[in-house]
């Protein structure tokens, strides 16, 4: 398949540094981050958990499409950690028009929104939605596929941390199989969260034949930002699926948050791609492939893992098998990714 359009073309590894700005490089390829006047809707104040990968993907997100709109945004937000830690009462770390939704209903209410944008005749004004996976995956699940239905004009984004974070870390179905939960204890026969369980949203999003889909991760910001813009661009209905590791809930090092999202790159367990009208357009390829348990093992809801014993060796090989399949049905492995 051919490359995403606007996929990063200078790799961190030619210029030595991992650094989110790139103001190693021309500022013509440097981040929307790396930018002066970047919008810095989601500003300083907030109260996320160090090496929160959620207000990562939210901060970065929003800028891009504030500058994709020049500025003509309203946001909507579900429940959930980014609602909770962003609007302690009767603070705001918010500096764009924003609405808290319920819990399950983010994507009616930005339907409304840029229903009533229209009607005023100012539809150069674009609403998005945006969750964590339990209120997209779960409980807005309904809600989510009437707008993919009506095609109407909204980006809804959903931070995907794998599970309830907010309300204790219980299994979403976002949850990977194995991992341990509040409520899929590392405990008895079969510990962590059972294999076959939980849904893939962006392949459901892609069966609602909606004009932009895609995956997208807080270690790959020039990827990022390219398909925040490239859905700005177009109008109806679009998903974005962003992968945003949770230090607190996954139990791993909260300086870790970046390399750790990257690994679930590497491996083939989060796969990033786009599709437009229900047809894949675009992967990005893997370019050092590493095995699953690299991003397993800096992880404490998978150490149970980790104790030995042929079951739990039957186990990683299912996993592995999981990123396989990935990296088969997404081409994710190309002989020009390995020069």
């Amino acid at each position: 398949m051919d490359g995403i359009p606007g996929e990063q073309k200078i790799k961190f590894y030619q210029k030595g540094t991992y650094t989110v700005g790139n103001r190693l490089i021309n500022v013509k390829q440097r981040s929307v981050q790396a930018s002066m006047d970047r919008s810095n809707s989601l500003t300083s104040g907030h109260r996320a958990c160090q090496g929160c990968g959620e207000a990562l993907g939210a901060r970065y997100v929003i800028d891009a499409a504030m500058r994709a709109t020049g500025n003509q945004l309203i946001a909507v937000n579900a429940t959930g950690c980014l609602e909770v830690f962003t609007t302690p009462y009767p603070e705001t770390s918010w500096q764009i028009p924003w609405l808290h939704s319920l819990f399950g209903n983010a994507a009616a209410v930005a339907t409304g929104v840029a229903a009533a944008m229209r009607v005023k005749g100012r539809q150069q004004v674009r609403a998005i939605a945006q969750g964590g996976d339990g209120g997209t995956m779960d409980i807005g699940f309904g809600c989510l596929s009437g707008m993919f239905e009506r095609n109407d004009d909204v980006l809804y984004i959903c931070y995907d941390n794998e599970a309830y974070m907010n309300t204790g870390v219980q299994r979403s179905s976002a949850t990977p199989a194995t991992a341990r939960t509040a409520t899929t204890p590392a405990i008895g026969s079969d510990p962590g969260n059972q294999f076959g369980s939980g849904k893939n949203l962006p392949l459901i999003a892609m069966a609602h034949y909606i004009p932009y889909v895609a995956t997208a991760s807080v270690a790959a910001l020039h990827d990022l930002e390219a398909k925040v813009t490239k859905a700005m661009s177009i109008r109806g209905a679009r998903y974005l699926h962003i992968h945003v590791p949770c230090p607190l809930g996954w139990g791993s090092d909260p300086s870790a948050t970046i390399q750790i999202a990257r690994l679930a790159i590497k491996c083939g367990l989060f796969p990033l791609f786009e599709a437009e009208n229900g047809t894949i357009t675009g992967t990005m390829a893997i370019r050092s492939q590493v095995p699953v348990t690299e991003y397993l093992k800096p992880q404490k809801r998978f150490a149970h893992l980790f104790r030995g014993g042929e079951d739990n060796q039957r186990k990683l090989a299912a996993i592995q098998a999981l990123a396989d399949a990935n990296i088969k049905r997404f081409d994710l492995i190309r002989k020009e990714s390995q020069r």
